[in-house]
C-alpha cells in the first residue's frame, strides 16, 4: 500500500479528503480565479520541497455525493482536486466525471508519476514532471506525455540552475509547448529566486510561463487552506 494512505482511500466510492477549501487559484494559467479545492490525502513521493506534508496522512472519509454537494455550496468558477497524489484513490475518477458531467471546469492537479489515461476527457491535467532537484526525478512516468493535449499543462519546480537547465531540455525534448497549452517553470519558494528565473527564461527566449505561487503572495503566513 503506498505511504499515506489508509483503508478508506482505496474505496471506490468514498474519499479520504485533507482539505475542501475555497479559495483564488494560485498557481497554472488559472491563477486568480476564485475555485473550490478537494486536497485528497496520501502521497507515494516525498519531494525535497514539499510544502504539503500535512496531506501524507489522515485525511476526512467523505462520500463522493458529500464531496459534490460541498463543491456545488461555493458556486465558483473553477473546482481543483489535488493532494497529496489524487490520483492514489480510486474514487477520484467518478468524482471527476461527476464535476465534468455538470459543466464545471475541473482541474487536476498529479505528480505526473501514475498512470493519466483514466483521468476523464474534459479534465483540464496539470501534470508535473520531477527535476532532479526533487529527489523524485526517477519516478517520472514520461508515457503519460503521449497523452497529453492542448487542454492540459506541465509544471516543473524548480530548485537551482541545475534544475533549470533540466527543465529547459525535457520541454525541448518532448516538445512540450507545442504539445500542451501552458509549460510551467516555477521557482521553489524561498530557494530560488523569482527574478532569477526570470531572467534565465529571458535570455534563453523560452515559450514558457514563470508560475508564481499567487496564494503566497495574497496570505504569505496561511499554510493551509489557501
Amino acid at each position: 500500500m503506498p505511504n499515506g494512505t489508509g483503508p478508506s482511500a482505496l474505496s471506490p466510492s468514498r474519499l479520504t479528503v485533507c482539505e475542501l477549501f475555497h479559495s483564488i487559484q494560485g498557481e497554472s494559467s488559472w491563477a486568480g480565479t476564485p475555485c473550490s479545492f478537494v486536497r485528497l490525502a496520501g502521497c507515494h513521493l516525498r519531494c525535497t520541497w514539499c510544502d504539503t506534508p500535512y496531506a501524507f496522512t489522515g485525511g476526512t472519509p467523505m462520500e463522493i455525493d458529500q464531496v459534490v454537494a460541498e463543491i456545488a455550496s461555493a458556486d465558483l468558477p473553477i473546482v481543483e482536486i489535488t493532494g497529496g497524489e489524487p490520483l492514489l484513490q480510486p474514487a477520484v475518477y467518478p468524482l471527476m466525471e461527476i464535476l465534468v458531467d455538470r459543466n464545471r471546469p475541473v482541474l487536476l492537479e498529479t505528480s505526473g508519476t501514475l498512470d493519466i489515461a483514466r483521468v476523464p476527457e474534459g479534465v483540464h491535467r496539470i501534470m508535473d514532471l520531477k527535476p532532479p532537484g526533487s529527489g523524485q526525478e526517477a519516478h517520472n512516468r514520461l508515457d503519460n506525455l503521449d497523452l497529453l493535449d492542448r487542454r492540459d499543462e506541465v509544471k516543473m519546480v524548480l530548485t537551482d540552475r541545475q534544475d533549470y537547465l533540466w527543465a529547459r531540455q525535457m520541454a525541448a525534448r518532448f516538445h512540450l509547448v507545442e504539445r500542451v497549452g501552458c509549460v510551467i517553470f516555477s521557482p521553489v519558494h524561498q530557494r530560488l529566486a523569482p527574478a532569477l528565473l526570470a531572467s534565465w527564461i529571458l535570455e534563453d527566449r523560452l515559450h514558457v510561463r514563470l508560475g508564481i505561487q499567487l496564494h503566497r503572495v495574497i496570505w504569505p503566513d496561511r499554510d493551509r487552506g489557501a
